[in-house]
């Protein structure tokens, strides 16, 4: 990346955000309050132009809070500042200080950006299709477990001795209109991939493959920024928690690898259940497990192992834009080489 002369530090809240301006550990850090509106976000701009700060000697680092940030991040990429988004936990073990505050975490942030300045990664704007299928599988999960809870509620009222029929009609009907909402919002996820031609056209290769659904291709869509991003199946196996990852340091420590399962859980528990269909379904993947569990291996790291084996499949599939093969056998070119 290339080099800054300021690096400025968000601490966002819901109401206010603290930011802090960085260049040299020799000077001290130069901070300011701002509200979290609009009217906040062009006093900050224009603070950041009064300390002689333009978009092409800095770099606005902030952590990654959600709804807190988004309206910040568009504004801030209007001006054409470049912007980074890093998760809270990076920042948080980059520091031993004792003292929190909004103002410490922004000098915090800025100076995170500085240390690390040659691994940072520039945010950019998702397209307005990725954005709103990615409010709309959040609402269709919220209204699935509200759903899940008034059945859990009407089953309940319908084993006791008494009977209460409002009670009854009133979780039913409640189910009812959650259950059309949830279709609802699948239409029109739909609708929204059908605009884009790269998204319907991505949609038929990966659900081209044994037990990829809809659901679980929306997720994967949201999460690759359109399959623009983390083509790589190692890199997204590490994201979703289902990579295994070595523990050990000379010959005293030494522990299994092991996933971290974190990340995502929307998209995990999908691919998750892929996995049990794949087993359940898929001729060879079930020889494969019953193989590995004949070997001693446990029957949740042999589906953990399916799960890697899908990513690897639906990664190959997006990178190289061509429809899952029943059967498909990959040979290494040095040995076509050496046959002729």
């Amino acid at each position: 990346m290339q080099k800054r002369r300021f690096y400025i530090g968000i601490d966002i809240a819901d109401k206010t955000f603290y930011a802090s301006i960085f260049s040299t550990p020799q000077k001290p850090h130069i901070s300011k309050e701002f509200t979290n509106s609009m009217d906040g976000f062009q006093q900050f701009v224009a603070w950041l132009k009064q300390q002689k700060v333009s978009p092409g000697n800095s770099i606005i680092c902030m952590e990654a809070t959600g709804v807190y940030c988004d309206n910040l991040c568009y504004y801030v990429s209007s001006q054409n500042y470049p912007l980074v988004l890093e998760a809270p936990h990076k920042v948080k073990k980059a520091f031993t200080h004792l003292d929190k505050n909004d103002r410490v975490d922004s000098q915090q942030i800025s100076e995170y950006a500085y240390r690390f300045k040659d691994k940072l990664t520039l945010w950019e704007p998702k397209s307005y299709i990725l954005e709103q299928i990615q409010v709309l599988l959040t609402t269709r999960e919220q209204l699935l477990k509200q759903r899940s809870a008034n059945k859990n509620s009407l089953k309940a009222v319908k084993r006791k001795y008494v009977r209460t029929p409002l009670a009854e009609k009133t979780f039913q009907q409640s189910i009812d209109h959650l259950s059309k909402q949830v279709e609802t919002i699948e239409k029109e996820i739909e609708k929204l991939i059908k605009k884009d031609t790269d998204f319907h056209q991505m949609k038929t290769l990966i659900t081209s493959i044994p037990a990829v659904g809809n659901l679980l291709y929306y997720n994967l869509l949201v999460t690759t920024k359109g399959f623009t991003e983390n083509i790589n199946s190692k890199n997204l196996a590490s994201y979703f928690g289902i990579a295994p990852h070595e523990h050990s340091s000379g010959s005293s420590i030494f522990k299994k690898a092991k996933s971290q399962r974190r990340g995502p859980k929307r998209p995990r528990k999908l691919i998750y259940l892929a996995s049990l269909s794949l087993r359940t379904h898929n001729k060879c993947i079930k020889m494969y497990f019953m193989r590995k569990v004949a070997e001693g291996k446990s029957g949740r790291l042999v589906l953990n192992n399916i799960a890697n084996k899908l990513i690897k499949i639906i990664c190959a599939i997006a990178r190289d834009r061509k429809p899952y093969i029943e059967g498909y056998l990959s040979i290494n070119p040095q040995i076509l080489l050496n046959n002729t």
